[in-house]
């Protein structure tokens, strides 16, 4: 089913046609569950990765006093989505002692107190330029594959590791795809989804718009009783477009080499807010904010996005990334 984000409250460059300077658009991902193949763009589903070409390890160092298994906190998840579905909304969640023994068993926890050796990398994402057009590829690539290591490193993000290649140069897949055998929380596990893209026009964050047409915007949002932030930048999974600096102000996002980097892809912890205006036409709100969206399971910090950055320049520049 594609996903379709419903008109805004208002036409903001109707009201502010200076804002034609400052447009960009981003293609919404809509990752929602399902069973992605390696030859599909997805969240958390199998990569398109050559057989013959090394996975990507994590070197640096995992001191952590404990963690949990990939695959108990998939067997949390199943459990307790087994119970909500049988469980009338409203009604206290009610566990068979099956499933009682299943939480426990999930629930352990692995006391290392010892540094970790390294870890393979988890698969996170993966897009097609035929599925995504506001992918940035270098010339020659259709695909982009994102992994990270599934602790916090500095900045309490996750290490993300980018991989542009071109799709019809993997002939041979490779079957079995290495994942952590441990991870710091299931906030970095993605549950496997597909992709229903959609592309939206977007507008720069307000300040750092233009000092007269920020004060005219800012006029109008206290008249008008609309976030002007909230309604130009696209909430959710997305590729490029504008950041929204939710947390900070906004800081320069400068690369090494002293080009100013662009957005290259948005992890988010929720594709919408409450009765937010970005939840798409499809989704049901019934089915309630909390579980309708967060299709991938992933927390970024508190429930904050993470964003990456590229430069434009060179694709092979190191990458910046900002919790927002």
């Amino acid at each position: 089913m594609s996903r379709t984000t419903p008109p805004r409250p208002v036409d903001l460059l109707a009201l502010f046609p200076e804002l034609a300077a400052h447009v960009r658009t981003t293609t919404r991902l809509h990752p929602r569950p399902g069973a992605p193949e390696p030859t599909g763009s997805s969240v958390g589903g199998p990569l398109l990765w050559p057989a013959d070409e090394e996975w990507p390890i994590c070197r640096e160092d995992h001191d952590v006093h404990d963690a949990r298994r990939p695959d108990d906190a998939r067997l949390r998840r199943r459990v307790l989505s087994a119970a909500s579905s049988r469980t009338p909304r409203g009604e206290r969640v009610r566990f068979t002692e099956r499933e009682r023994a299943d939480l426990a068993r999930a629930d352990r926890e692995i006391v290392l107190g010892v540094e970790l050796p390294p870890l393979p990398m988890m698969a996170v994402a993966q897009l097609f330029a035929r599925d995504v057009p506001d992918l940035a590829c270098p010339d020659g690539a259709d695909l982009l594959q994102v992994l990270w290591c599934p602790f916090d490193h500095l900045g309490g993000v996750p290490a993300v590791v980018l991989r542009w290649r071109r799709a019809a140069d993997v002939v041979d897949v490779l079957a079995d795809q290495p994942e952590p055998p441990v991870m710091e929380s299931d906030y970095y596990l993605p549950e496997p989804c597909v992709l229903h893209p959609e592309r939206v026009v977007e507008y720069e964050y307000l300040t750092l718009l233009p000092e007269k047409l920020e004060r005219r915007i800012r006029e109008w949002e206290e008249s008008a009783g609309h976030s002007y932030d909230h309604l130009s930048i696209a909430a959710g999974w997305k590729a490029g477009g504008w950041p929204w600096w939710t947390i900070t102000d906004p800081y320069p996002m400068t690369c090494e080499c002293g080009e100013d980097m662009r957005l290259l892809l948005t992890v988010a912890s929720s594709e919408w807010y409450g009765d937010d205006v970005w939840r798409p036409i499809e989704d049901d709100p019934a089915l309630g904010v909390a579980k309708a969206s967060r299709p991938t399971m992933i927390t970024i910090g508190r429930g904050y996005s993470l964003w990456i950055f590229i430069c434009p320049r060179s694709y092979d520049h190191p990458h910046a990334l900002s919790m927002q």
